[in-house]
């Protein structure tokens, strides 16, 4: 059993705010093959309705489900149920989950149980960052923008989006609806859940490239912003205008090791005000794309993905961040990597 557990395990966290459907996406996802190898970290039992999923109990803090996934109560300290799981699992006492996904409560700021992850002395010896899932309810996320600093941030710093309750919402606001998660997060992946199902494995996997054009949001070349949503114009009355969302694109292969220094050195000064930097990089020595991925403070380990997502081998960084200059950032970038001219940044 030891030989399956990976070296690092993938802890995937899923958040959104109170009534967006995190509970129902997750008993659907609790039934599904692609959770075999899962454990999952919930509040509580009850709130998930697992009986008709449940198999075995372990414990009173975990249940066997009947697609192999582990599910768990947090009781007390978030890193002590993982630390408690990652024994129970070395002891051989529950199954070899190679992967863990915690939901969150409603008003969390995703930011300090990814710091927990990345900083714990013991946690981040074992278990990695992997993918922010967020459930966003297209019938009140306008309202919860203007007066909710936790749902900007939990949409910003989002690998995966799930708009909920577009059965629910006319079109008109499920249409200002995506123009606003867009203005936020111009690029994660999207998925409307009353009306089209939410792969698993595309929730769970790190690699963007496996994922159908039509759920990534692009760039517009000249505009910057969102191809299939119409033109954003910026309110500075809006909760959330201090957020902006800018892509930089360049075709020279990169130096790993340049690149490197200059993240770390631009998180180290502006880490609090960079919500998330996700890209994928033309790497000198490299023939598939490097994807690299931070939020603020914390920098997931660069991963080599699996094939370039179309015939263009460009570098593409999209930043999320919070009152800097955009074209600081990439004058910074230029010079310090000796990248030349660059395409300017396209500011959503």
């Amino acid at each position: 059993m030891a030989e399956l557990i990976p070296d690092f395990t993938p802890v995937n966290l899923l958040t959104g705010f109170l009534g967006s459907g995190k509970t129902t996406l997750l008993q659907r996802l609790l039934a599904d093959d692609d959770f075999a190898d899962c454990a999952v970290l919930i509040n509580e039992f009850g709130e998930v309705g697992l009986d008709h999923h449940l198999l075995e109990r372990i414990d009173d803090t975990m249940v066997l489900l009947q697609s192999g996934c582990l599910c768990c109560t947090i009781r007390g300290e978030l890193s002590d149920a993982i630390k408690d799981l990652h024994e129970k699992r070395a002891r051989g006492e529950v199954p070899a989950f190679r992967r863990l996904v915690i939901e969150s409560t409603g008003l969390a700021d995703p930011f300090p149980i990814l710091s927990t992850i990345h900083s714990d002395p013991v946690l981040k010896h074992h278990f990695r960052l992997g993918n922010v899932i967020t459930t966003v309810d297209a019938v009140n996320i306008l309202a919860q923008l203007a007066l909710q600093e936790e749902s900007v941030k939990q949409i910003a710093v989002s690998d995966r989006l799930i708009l909920t309750k577009t059965d629910l919402a006319d079109a008109e606001t499920v249409v200002h609806a995506l123009e606003r998660i867009r203005a936020i997060n111009p690029a994660a992946p999207l998925w409307r859940g009353a009306e089209e199902k939410v792969p698993a494995w595309a929730l769970i996997s790190f690699d963007d490239s496996q994922i159908t054009a039509s759920h990534i949001g692009v760039f517009d070349e000249k505009r910057g912003h969102s191809h299939d949503h119409g033109h954003h114009h910026h309110d500075k009355n809006r909760h959330d205008a201090h957020i902006r969302a800018f892509a930089l694109t360049f075709d020279q292969a990169l130096d790993w090791t340049a690149f490197g220094i200059w993240l770390t050195m631009l998180l180290n000064r502006h880490g609090n005000d960079i919500l998330r930097v996700k890209g994928i990089l033309d790497v000198m020595g490299s023939e598939v794309p490097v994807a690299v991925h931070g939020v603020q403070h914390l920098v997931h380990p660069p991963v080599h993905m699996s094939a370039w997502p179309d015939e263009k081998r460009q570098s593409r960084i999209v930043f999320i961040v919070r009152g800097l200059d955009p074209m600081q950032i990439e004058r910074s970038l230029r010079a310090f990597s000796g990248l030349g001219e660059m395409t300017p940044a396209r500011v959503a």
